[in-house]
């Protein structure tokens, strides 16, 4: 199986965060990866816009309780905030098409799903959609594409299914840019669930990309603190990674575990996102704009 650049930067990561007390310096991070430190310098700026050791902040518990320290009223103010370009809101990236009580009875009867696998910054995506919208994402992992399949057939078993690795392709591509591009159209996410499963998936997108909030946030949001549990099941049953940040809550005290796609792919992304906030407020500095 060949290497990727999201598998050398992802055992990057996991050596980052494994030797983070001590900041290990470029020259033996590449001499872990297999790299000389030229190479890995480019490749890491390339596909983080910062350099490793920038990146190392962005991976660090204190980063995740600094996000959480100012991410107090996240959920509260973040849809009114107005942000643009990379700032912007992610709810106003994706809009949410839900199933009605009777197309969520019937399993998808009568309806065609598309999917296929595209590329994304953290490996290889599964990607699956309807006329309406998205209707799921998924990171291809040990189980690869079978898992997928099994999973989209279990939440929709009545839909025929149909390969088209082109628009997958396309797809997947539009998925993990636009969110960062100004005017890029927003995308629509077709999916089945509860109204309290909405409700959570909903509240995430108002999370904004580079930002973090604890479960029991989440829970207040929709409802109250003390369904915590029962929002962390609706946050681990999201259908479509990355398009409804399920990566954005983490636990209190800034742990960043329990990720379907894995703790590592969690601190990349959050990472990545992080990286390219920094990177748009500093570039509308730099042209006078609106930080």
């Amino acid at each position: 199986m060949n290497t990727t650049d999201y598998d050398r930067i992802a055992a990057a990561i996991r050596y980052l965060t494994r030797h983070r007390k001590r900041q290990p310096e470029l020259a033996e991070l590449a001499a872990h990866i297999g790299l000389s430190q030229s190479h890995l310098h480019r490749l890491f700026s390339r596909w983080a816009g910062v350099t490793p050791k920038r990146f190392l902040e962005f991976l660090t518990v204190q980063h995740a309780k600094k996000l959480l320290d100012g991410s107090e009223s996240v959920l509260a103010t973040a849809h009114g905030s107005g942000l643009s370009g990379p700032g912007r809101l992610h709810d106003h990236f994706v809009t949410v098409e839900a199933v009605t009580p009777g197309e969520y009875r019937s399993r998808g009867a009568g309806l065609t799903i598309r999917f296929g696998i595209g590329e994304s910054p953290f490996g290889p995506v599964f990607v699956a959609w309807t006329e309406r919208g998205v209707c799921r994402v998924g990171f291809v992992a040990g189980g690869g594409v079978s898992a997928e399949k099994e999973a989209l057939r279990q939440a929709w078993g009545r839909a025929s299914l149909e390969g088209d690795e082109l628009r997958a392709t396309a797809l997947a591509r539009s998925i993990f840019s636009a969110p960062f591009e100004a005017e890029s159209p927003p995308l629509t996410v077709h999916v089945r669930g509860t109204n309290f499963q909405l409700a959570v998936w909903r509240a995430l997108l108002r999370i904004p990309p580079g930002q973090v909030v604890t479960y029991g946030r989440v829970a207040e949001e929709v409802c109250s603190a003390q369904a915590a549990r029962a929002t962390g099941s609706a946050v681990g049953g999201n259908p479509i990674a990355f398009l409804i940040p399920c990566h954005r809550v983490i636990r209190a005290g800034g742990i960043t575990g329990n990720y379907a796609g894995g703790a590592t792919r969690k601190r990349c992304m959050l990472a990545w996102e992080a990286s390219r906030q920094s990177i748009g407020g500093a570039e509308m500095e730099q042209a006078g704009g609106a930080p």
